[in-house]
């Protein structure tokens, strides 16, 4: 017997010693931007995000940079997929690990597209290191309000066993939802939506790296242990 998984991100994963419902909690709107802002000539371009990636994309041949840096194995997996190098990309998947891990020289220009709701730890800290930072919100989450009710239908029929997390978003769009569900089988993929899940008076259980594949090992860990 196989635990099932509700795993919330908007990417797919698979993995064949679990049963994997694919439901994510966000949805993805675009935003228009100052296209001015293209024009600059950039040192690095930043992506924290696969997602920033895909919508930032289209503008690419329009942009003069240097480097690309990103936060992610599946951020590099995915550029170099489509052709584009990769300079930089931290041992720690968090902004906490890519700025202790960043170095680049003083006044550098710096373009970070990405969510309108992605946290400022990244922007900010880079700034205070005295590089010329542009953030550019490409899009903005919204809630996928038919899978979280489905979701909490599942719960409530006693067909899950773990629901994942891998962004504090997520988390706010479940439990701010009008339907209460009583289930304590939480993980996440990192320290910032574990303190998300914490605000709503949930505990979770992070991953020892912060990879979708660690955070499903985590889930068979508590499985063999009866935890869940």
């Amino acid at each position: 017997m196989r635990p099932v998984i509700v795993m919330t991100q908007t990417s797919e994963f698979y993995k064949s010693d679990v049963c994997i419902l694919h439901k994510p909690f966000i949805n993805v709107e675009p935003l228009s931007f100052n296209l001015n802002l293209l024009d600059v000539n950039y040192d690095w371009l930043i992506f924290s995000s696969k997602k920033a990636v895909e919508y930032f994309k289209p503008y690419l041949s329009k942009l003069n940079y240097k480097k690309i840096a990103v936060i992610g194995e599946k951020t590099a997996d995915y550029c170099t997929s489509i052709g584009l190098k990769v300079s930089f990309c931290p041992k720690d998947y968090s902004q906490e690990g890519f700025l202790k891990a960043f170095k680049t020289h003083e006044q550098s220009n710096i373009l970070l597209p990405s969510s309108a709701a992605a946290r400022s730890t990244l922007e900010e800290g880079l700034k205070q290191q005295n590089y010329n930072v542009q953030k550019i919100d490409l899009y903005e989450p919204v809630p996928h309000t038919k899978h979280i009710k489905h979701v909490k239908m599942l719960i409530e029929q006693g067909k899950v066993d773990a629901i994942t997390f891998a962004s504090s978003s997520a988390v706010r769009y479940f439990f701010e939802d009008n339907q209460n569900v009583s289930f304590n089988n939480y993980f996440v993929i990192g320290q910032q939506t574990l303190d998300t899940l914490n605000h709503y008076q949930k505990q979770g259980i992070v991953a020892d790296i912060q990879t979708l594949d660690a955070l499903v090992n985590k889930i068979l860990e508590s499985w063999e242990e009866n935890a869940i």
